[in-house]
């Protein structure tokens, strides 16, 4: 957690969250370190809402601002902006895009899959060539109803 708001609260607000790290009381320029810092090791999304979040907002991976309020200067400096003041809408936004590379994954991997055994099939004659490009439209019909289940809650079709 990275906050220009005081010690004794951030810790309130972090026991909430199990949180690895809080550092508070910190500047903007303390800010953009840290961001940088943390960018230097894996990706990393900064979430803020006020004129001194900005800096860091534009140094990070992906910058969120929360923009109920309409602070203009983190909303231009982020690249995605929350309409409310509530850490749901990110939460959930986060939750959809590891769903969604899980899926993409999976899909790559069964469509190459199954696609190299194919041709290998057909190398070995066990396959003739009208019957390969039909199995490979199967593939790629399977592959993209495995990528629709991004579009529900794990189910392809709603009841």
């Amino acid at each position: 957690m990275l906050t220009g708001d005081d010690r004794v609260a951030a810790k309130r607000i972090s026991t909430l969250l199990d949180l690895d790290a809080i550092v508070a009381d910190a500047a903007p320029a303390e800010k953009v370190a840290t961001v940088e810092a943390e960018k230097a090791l894996a990706p990393t999304m900064m979430i803020g809402d006020g004129i001194n979040d900005a800096p860091a907002l534009a140094a990070a991976t992906v910058g969120v601002a929360m923009g109920a309020r309409g602070a203009t200067a983190s909303s231009e400096a982020a690249d995605v902006i929350v309409l409310t003041d509530r850490l749901q809408p990110v939460a959930d936004a986060v939750r959809i895009a590891r769903r969604t590379r899980s899926i993409a994954l999976q899909s790559i991997i069964a469509g190459l899959a199954l696609s190299g055994l194919a041709m290998i099939a057909a190398a070995m004659g066990q396959i003739t060539p009208v019957a390969g490009a039909l199995l490979q439209e199967g593939i790629d019909v399977a592959v993209i109803l495995n990528a629709l289940r991004t579009l529900g809650d794990g189910h392809l079709w709603r009841p």
